[in-house]
């Protein structure tokens, strides 16, 4: 692999920007900050455009529409997965974790079996991807059914991350039976009675459900993946979850859960699309009022790939964040969450997962992605990106 220097960049550090600076990449890493230039490196110009690390995705799901774009209508799952992979380069993503959902017969890539079949070739399709694919296990603690799935795939190497959800009416995401029955009902195309019929099994199924919480995270820690909990919503449902040793706390409900959550030293997780939209589509706390309190550690794309470098420029409008501290949020501090001492910073030694940043109007646009050293996506638009 030839070695890359980087000149005329804003190179974003943890604690500071460094103006007109250089990096230089050599096999796979970053071999140097500000050095003063390398004969034998492939020179890139980026003519004043941000330089920050590879954005780290805790969670999103966009996979699962790539798999199924339409209510029962699969696509080749390595199809699927070739698809997101080179949307995630595209935004700049170079360690994307895959939320896949283990909800019994849910609906299509939702079922158990095809959820592990995803989990699976996400796991196979190693290097031949543009960038670090990562599979996140979300565990629907009302399934009993998908306990034993999920930990044959920690003990064959398939999971990364661990989420356990409860998506039963009456808490959570679904404040009401109503609000569930309106999301199955418009999301899924289930008439009316099937999401009754669902709702029930649900709230059946919470019979024992604790238990397997507790098996299964302490499973993934003995495996070392990384373990969250998915739309945390009272103080007291994060002391539970901290007793059994989770580390991140994803969509807390509200500025109470999420100020609790920081307080035990959990990590927490909201929506980008919620920063770019200016509040959340389940009618929880708005992330942009979680960073300002202090209380937001980590973006994720939810859904969107592409609005998790937005939502960087928009923190960056909308608080009192500097681009470090706003950078933090896709690149350092997920990192430090999901234990990934390799990346999520621009210093020497470190995996060199680098996106180029610039504007073209108002609009952020990724302009140069490297993952672990390789360029992997390099845009032209028809003018030059503004620095």
């Amino acid at each position: 692999m030839p070695a890359t220097y980087i000149t005329n960049a804003r190179v974003v550090l943890p604690d500071a920007v460094l103006e007109n600076s250089a990096v230089l990449i050599e096999d796979g890493i970053i071999a140097a900050v500000e050095p003063v230039g390398s004969h034998r490196a492939q020179v890139l110009d980026l003519q004043g455009q941000w330089l920050m690390p590879g954005l780290i995705d805790l969670h999103c799901d966009a996979i699962e529409k790539e798999a199924e774009p339409r209510s029962n209508v699969l696509f080749p799952l390595d199809f699927a997965l070739a698809q997101v992979d080179r949307r995630n380069a595209m935004s700049g993503i170079t360690t994307p974790y895959h939320a896949l959902s283990f909800s019994n017969k849910e609906w299509g890539v939702r079922s158990n079996d095809t959820a592990a079949a995803l989990a699976r070739a996400i796991h196979d399709f190693g290097e031949q991807g543009l960038v670090d694919n990562r599979v996140h296990l979300r565990y629907e603690i009302t399934d009993p059914n998908a306990l034993p799935l999920i930990e044959d795939l920690i003990d064959a190497g398939a999971a990364n991350m661990v989420s356990v959800m409860d998506h039963s009416p009456g808490q959570g995401q679904f404040k009401t039976l109503e609000a569930y029955l309106q999301y199955m009902m418009g999301n899924h195309g289930m008439g009316r009675a099937q999401a009754e019929e669902a709702a029930q099994v649900k709230l059946m199924g919470a019979e024992g459900a604790i238990e397997r919480v507790e098996r299964l995270i302490a499973h993934a820690r003995r495996a070392g993946v990384a373990t969250a909990s998915h739309d945390d919503d009272s103080v007291q449902r994060i002391a539970t979850i901290r007793n059994l040793g989770v580390a991140i706390s994803e969509f807390p409900i509200n500025l109470d859960t999420a100020t609790a959550a920081t307080s035990c030293g959990l990590a927490t997780v909201l929506g980008a699309p919620n920063v770019l939209r200016g509040g959340s589509q389940s009618g929880s706390m708005r992330a942009i009022d979680g960073i300002r309190a202090g209380v937001t550690s980590c973006l994720c794309s939810d859904y969107q790939p592409s609005t998790l470098i937005a939502a960087v420029f928009t923190v960056l409008e909308q608080s009192d964040l500097t681009m470090p501290q706003a950078a933090a949020l896709v690149t350092r501090n997920p990192a430090d969450a999901a234990s990934l001492a390799d990346r999520g910073r621009i210093q020497s030694g470190l995996r060199a997962d680098l996106a180029a940043v610039g504007r073209q109007g108002r609009l952020p646009q990724v302009s140069h992605v490297w993952s672990a050293g390789r360029l992997v996506c390099a845009t032209r638009y028809p003018a030059a990106l503004a620095a």
